[in-house]
């Protein structure tokens, strides 16, 4: 059918422009976020690249679902806006039959959610949660990266190191800032790099240097020569990623039916179940009046969605805490969010056309 193919490539040119721009927004965000934490220390640099990429996987379901939403309606209220919406009602065709090219759209993306959201988006969770705790893992002396002070674990001391020429953990120009009972100390040192003994400590050796010690405001302080100093590093205990609902697989989620593990997975079946109700909702939300302007319907289109979407942030939290069952915000939420569609379907179909084309 012509008319159904036309359709089906004007949405998915608007669907391409909009997915392009939300997505952009996404990454930027993200990665000014993740550039924030890396310079305050708490992530190291070549960590970001890495959670970027699982950050923008999981929230790719709730972009691919806004994706869905605008551009149906923003093809649609085009047809309204250029009058083909009046031809399309004079031939004695009804608003309904827009449903069934809508639908034929929107079902891969639908599908492409409910994949995101039910395996890849809690799998990219775990990953990053794990790249997380292993990068926070590491000992001071793998954290520290030429060129940049970084802060010891407990805090009691900065590093710093010039260059490194990369053979056997070998430094130059080291710069150790230290502080113990308030007695301060530094220590720089021309050459040094790590040493590992057969009992598995580990040692930063510091050649040719020189160490100052003393108490911040007394003439109490001391300078020492030193050909070979040893620093014993601190290593973490290893910490795993914490089990978290969220980042629990549908399989398990099942397994173990607690409220928190159902809020997870109500809101994770949620998510595809409300692209496809946006989806539908957004045809009779793109009437627009030719000779008046269109963010009436926009700004409705705009508030529906952010109501429904933090009702889905909303009922998770009530059915983890116990207040409402997962089969009841299943049929509340999404059912009455089908009524409404339902009944606005109605009144453009019947309550919003003149009387000359109602009763063709």
């Amino acid at each position: 059918m012509i008319f159904q193919r036309a359709a089906l490539r004007e949405f998915a040119s608007t669907a391409l422009t909009v997915f392009v721009a939300l997505f952009a927004i996404v990454l930027s965000t993200q990665l000014v976020r993740l550039l924030g934490q890396a310079a305050g220390g708490k992530v190291a640099s070549e960590a970001v690249m890495a959670l970027l990429g699982f950050g923008a996987l999981r929230y790719l379901g709730v972009i691919l679902s806004l994706t869905l939403f605008i551009s149906v309606l923003l093809a649609m209220s085009r047809t309204w806006r250029d009058s083909e919406m009046v031809v399309w009602f004079a031939t004695g065709l009804p608003l309904s039959a827009w449903v069934r090219p809508v639908v034929l759209f929107a079902l891969p993306m639908v599908v492409a959610v409910a994949v995101l959201s039910l395996y890849l988006s809690p799998w990219s969770q775990v990953k990053s949660a794990e790249f997380r705790t292993r990068m926070s893992n590491r000992d001071d002396v793998a954290q520290m990266s030429p060129g940049s002070f970084r802060e010891s674990s407990q805090a009691n001391r900065v590093f710093f190191v010039e260059s490194g020429d990369g053979s056997d953990g070998a430094v130059k120009n080291i710069f150790v800032s230290s502080s113990d009972k308030g007695r301060v100390g530094v220590t720089v040192a021309a050459d040094g790099y790590t040493q590992t003994l057969a009992s598995g400590d580990r040692f930063v050796v510091l050649l040719h240097g020189r160490r100052y010690e003393g108490l911040p405001g007394t003439p109490e302080f001391r300078v020492m020569e030193f050909e070979r100093y040893a620093v014993r590093i601190e290593t973490k205990e290893s910490q795993g990623a914490e089990e978290r609902p969220n980042v629990l697989t549908v399989q398990e989620l099942l397994a173990d039916p607690s409220p928190p593990n159902m809020g997870e997975l109500a809101f994770r079946i949620g998510l595809p179940i409300a692209a496809l109700n946006l989806a539908l909702l957004a045809i009779p939300l793109s009437f627009v009046n030719p000779r008046a302007g269109r963010a009436n319907n926009l700004l409705m289109a705009l508030l529906i969605y952010l109501v429904y979407s933090n009702l889905l942030s909303v009922t998770q939290a009530m059915v983890a805490q116990g207040k409402l069952s997962f089969g009841m915000v299943m049929w509340t939420l999404h059912g009455g969010m089908f009524l409404l569609l339902s009944a606005m379907f109605a009144w453009r179909m019947y309550g919003h056309l003149p009387r000359a084309l109602r009763s063709r």
